[in-house]
Formats: structure tokens, sequence, C-alpha cells
């Protein structure tokens, strides 16, 4: 058993691992600035960092991995970055298909595919499609994603819905609205990490952080590798999730 496998059983030993954790993968930028580098380069290199963070929940058996790809607020960014991020992802997506598949991750999506360039897109939509059937890790795109947007979608689709007389208002609780949201059918976030230091969620899943667990490192995303996400992990296993309560009452519950 080499060190890798050490951890990871030593993790599994303590056990409360999380169900679900998101990361906003951040730095990219700055770890190529720092380097001399485009700013393309960070992205390139983070590809590096996405890859052994799939690979090491896989492993652990975590059940969803939520990655904040690409923000809608994104979109304002140089052209030719943002047509280099397109680019980048369509070559991601094509080269790690088949890794994909033979780990059984279960490629999804949050936010707005139809934002995206149409050869992005069915790229995309191919994955998802061919992935549907895995069992394993539920690998959960952002993409043109926005909280905020997220949350005024379902407010209009539970409109609809009162409008058309499938939903009494009086009937709305929070469980209508989490089912209506992009997220619907996966488990909160137990946990989210972001990277760079930056303390900040940035319109990333505003609803469904109500009670995550947050984790933040100075190490830029396109340096994260496996041995950080396992310090972010020991860090949660030491916390005491208490949703509201006193540690009295989880101790009699």
């Amino acid at each position: 058993m080499d060190k890798d496998q050490k951890i990871q059983e030593e993790l599994k030993r303590i056990g409360n691992l999380p169900r679900h954790i998101a990361i906003i993968m951040d730095g990219n930028g700055r770890w190529a600035r720092r380097r001399g580098l485009p700013r393309v380069a960070g992205h390139r290199q983070a590809i590096d960092s996405v890859r052994d963070v799939v690979e090491a929940c896989g492993e652990l058996g975590i059940e969803v991995l939520t990655l904040y790809t690409f923000s809608v607020e994104n979109w304002g960014r140089p052209r030719e970055e943002v047509n280099a991020l397109m680019d980048l992802l369509v070559e991601t997506i094509r080269s790690e298909l088949d890794e994909l598949l033979k780990n059984n991750v279960r490629l999804i999506t949050i936010g707005h595919l139809d934002d995206l360039p149409p050869l992005t897109r069915e790229s995309m939509e191919y994955a998802i499609e061919k992935t549907k059937h895995c069992t394993g890790l539920i690998l959960n795109l952002a993409l043109s994603y926005g909280g905020r947007r997220e949350i005024v979608d379902a407010v209009k689709a539970i409109a609809r819905k009162v409008k058309q007389g499938v939903i009494n208002p009086d009937a709305i609780d929070e469980s209508v609205v989490a089912d209506h949201l992009y997220t619907r059918g996966l488990p909160d976030p137990d946990l989210l990490i972001r990277t760079s230091g930056e303390l900040r969620i940035s319109n990333f899943l505003l609803w469904q952080l109500a009670y995550t667990e947050m984790y933040v490192t100075d190490v830029l995303w396109p340096d994260f590798r496996r041995e950080h996400l396992y310090e972010a992990i020991r860090s949660y296993q030491k916390r005491e999730r208490r949703f509201g309560l006193v540690s009295e009452q989880l101790i009699h519950s």
C-alpha cells in the first residue's frame, strides 16, 4: 500500500467523509502572471488539478464533486480569454472522456448550457450522454452559472406552476424551492473549498451553501493536488456541524 492509499484508508477509517464537495477553483490568472505567462496557460495547467482531484474523490467514495468552472460574470472577460477557455473545454472533454468512463464517473452540468458556443455545448452534451449510466462519482460542472440567476429561475418556474394551479402558494416551502433549483436531486455541499485565499463565495450555490463548512487555502488552483484535498477533508472531519442547534442537542439526539 503506497502513501496515498494509506492516507485514503485513514480518512475512511475516521469516517464522516463529505458526501458532496464543491470547489471554487481560483487563482489560474495569478499563477500564470507570476510566471510571466498568458492567463490561458494557468487555465491549461489547471486541467491537471481537476484530473487529480476527480480521481481522488472517486477513490475516496465521495458522491458529488461540483466545480465552479465558468460563471455568468466570466462572459465579461476579454474575448480572447473567453474563446480560449471555450476551446480548452472542448479539448479537455474530448481527451478526458475515456478516463471518466474508465473510472465510472458521471458528468452533469448546472447553469445555462445554451449560452455556450455550439461546439462547446455539443461536446459537453455528448460527454453527459456517454457517461449517464456511470454509477460512481458525480462530476458536476457549473457552466455559465450564477447563484442569483439560479434562484430567479427557480422563482419563475414556481410562479408558472402557481399560475397553472399546479402548486398552492401556501404549500411553498424550502423543499419546493430546492426541487426547482439546478441541483435538484443532489445533496447540498457538505464542504466548500476555495483556493487562492480569497474570502468570498462569488455568487456560487447561494441557496445550497446555507450550512456548508468552508475551507480556504492560499494554494492557487493550478498547484492544488490531492494532498491539499486531503487537508481540507481532515479539517472537515474535525468540525461539529450543528445546523443551528447546540452541541448538547446533537449529543442527545
